[in-house]
């Protein structure tokens, strides 16, 4: 096969598995599959750990989405069924996740970025006004419904006052990110976007979550910056999995949990009149699949398989403690 048709077979599947990926360079990085970095040295070590121990981020997403993603994610954050989560800060519930924070300062809580509106009838815009940043709205203001349509329109200045604001409006309301991630990878795909992803986090001293296949980006000419680490056993979900299968498919994870750091991201809710309303025709993180991931991670047959596997939970505050330590005059040093 010509590398021509090697590279166009390639657009095909980037196309059917809805991968916003349209740089030849970048095409060939995520084909080829090879990373070129060295991670972050010696972290395990750092977090108190030795090089044996199996660490893994039970990582809760979308908390802000709706009343019934709160609820279930805040009582699975309380009971230590998560050990971090993530806030939608364009979203209408983000006050509540606000209070919550206060009440509960040493819940680990980060910022899942959001740049796009998926769900049919329930959208949301940016925290800036779309005047200020149109190359991230459509013509009705609000993010579009696909990474593809963000990418191919998203300017990276632009993109860089909104991702500042969603930071800006966190701290406003109370909280104290720990992290940040991106909604639906959208901010993965595109070497321009992901830079700009990369400097908010390093401008903001919060750590950044690059699972190992988007560490494709990394090479001679784009080096892994100092404070990045890469996820390289990431866990999550995805559509095609039966409902009979879940509690199979999360067992299995921790039984294969390897020795270093890993994360696993659930999607949490409550199977209800709400969450069915705004995942209507969209089964996939929908609101069955929110409830069975609530379901599995509370479940004593999960907490024992923890125990079994000799997994110990640990937060993006930890890391955040060693990326960006503090001095005694209470400042992060650079």
């Amino acid at each position: 096969m010509s590398i021509s048709a090697f590279v166009t077979l390639g657009f095909g599947y980037f196309e059917y598995k809805e991968l916003p990926i349209y740089s030849l360079k970048v095409a060939a990085k995520f084909i080829a599959g090879k990373s070129n970095y060295t991670n972050y040295d010696g972290l395990v070590e750092k977090l108190g750990y030795s090089k044996e121990d199996r660490l893994l981020i039970i990582h809760a997403d979308d908390l802000g989405l709706s009343n019934s993603v709160n609820r279930a994610s805040f009582k699975a954050l309380k009971s230590g069924y998560a050990s971090s989560g993530s806030i939608m800060m364009p979203c209408d519930y983000i006050l509540d996740v606000g209070q919550f924070s206060a009440d509960n300062p040493n819940i680990d809580l980060g910022l899942h970025l959001t740049v796009t509106s998926e769900w049919r009838g329930y959208k949301w815009k940016g925290v800036l006004n779309s005047s200020e940043t149109p190359s991230l709205t459509n013509k009705k203001g609000v993010f579009p419904k696909k990474t593809k349509g963000f990418v191919l329109s998203a300017q990276p200045a632009e993109l860089k006052k909104e991702l500042q604001a969603q930071i800006n409006l966190s701290k406003s309301i109370g909280i104290v990110p720990t992290h940040i991630d991106s909604h639906e990878g959208a901010l993965f795909f595109d070497e321009d976007l992901f830079k700009v992803y990369l400097e908010i986090g390093e401008e903001n001293k919060l750590p950044v979550f690059v699972p190992k296949a988007v560490a494709v980006h990394f090479d001679e000419n784009f080096p892994k910056p100092k404070n990045i680490v890469v996820i390289e056993n990431f866990y999550m979900a995805e559509s095609g999995l039966k409902y009979e299968n879940w509690e199979g498919f999360y067992l299995g994870i921790l039984d294969e949990i390897k020795p270093g750091l890993s994360q696993l991201i659930v999607h949490l809710g409550y199977d209800d009149a709400e969450m069915r309303s705004i995942t209507v025709d969209h089964p996939n993180f929908g609101s069955k699949w929110r409830n069975l991931d609530y379901d599995i991670i509370s479940s004593d047959k999960f907490r024992n398989a923890l125990q079994k596997n000799k997994i110990k939970l640990v937060t993006w505050r930890e890391i955040q403690s060693v990326l960006y330590p503090v001095n005694d005059g209470g400042k992060q040093k650079n």
